[in-house]
């Protein structure tokens, strides 16, 4: 195995924003729902190790949720909160 194939990348997957007081933060408890600026149909950011890499689309597959990707991210889209 080459040494790049040893590095563990991190993926995650950011589904909207909010913005929220740290008041109405701290009440909410188990169950709360906190509302976010995207809908059904926005393309969501994948990051690796926490950095933008590309844009895409959910998908319902059987059981699973699944993300195609669609595009790569533009970095400065996502510093300023844009969909």
């Amino acid at each position: 195995m080459s040494q790049i194939e040893a590095v563990d990348v991190e993926i995650s997957v950011v589904l909207g924003r909010s913005v929220l007081p740290m008041q109405q933060l701290l009440r909410m408890g188990r169950g709360a729902v906190i509302p976010l600026d995207a809908t059904e149909k926005d393309e969501v950011w994948i990051l690796a190790n926490n950095h933008p890499v590309a844009r895409g689309e959910i998908e319902i597959r059987d059981d699973r949720i699944a993300i195609t990707v669609t595009r790569t991210a533009d970095v400065y889209d996502f510093m300023a909160g844009q969909a």
